[in-house]
């Protein structure tokens, strides 16, 4: 039950280091846009490709807001609540399942 245990364990830290470093680029990304940065710019480019689908997403679900794009403070607070209920409650169930009582 152990290696279990680890499994559960490795997949949340590296889901928890995923959305952290997925904040971070939604941040650059809106760092960026308060700027009007060369489109053909490797970085710039990045930023937009791993972005945007996601951000589009969001942008035609919240109403326009007068030139205020909160899509990013949205994928934020999102990014937020995964890393603190479902890769928390993943490192707890691995500590529970280690420890021996893995009543869910």
């Amino acid at each position: 039950m152990f290696a279990f245990a680890n499994l559960i364990n490795a997949i949340a830290q590296i889901l928890d280091y995923a959305l952290t470093i997925y904040f971070w680029v939604i941040i650059a990304r809106a760092l960026i846009s308060w700027v009007n940065p060369d489109p053909y710019n490797p970085i710039v480019r990045f930023l937009y490709q791993v972005t945007e689908p996601l951000l589009y997403r969001i942008r035609r679900v919240i109403p326009f807001m007068g030139g205020l794009d909160l899509s990013p403070l949205v994928v934020i607070l999102a990014i937020m609540f995964i890393r603190w209920f479902v890769v928390a409650s993943l490192i707890e169930l691995a500590i529970r399942m280690k420890a021996g009582g893995a009543s869910i």
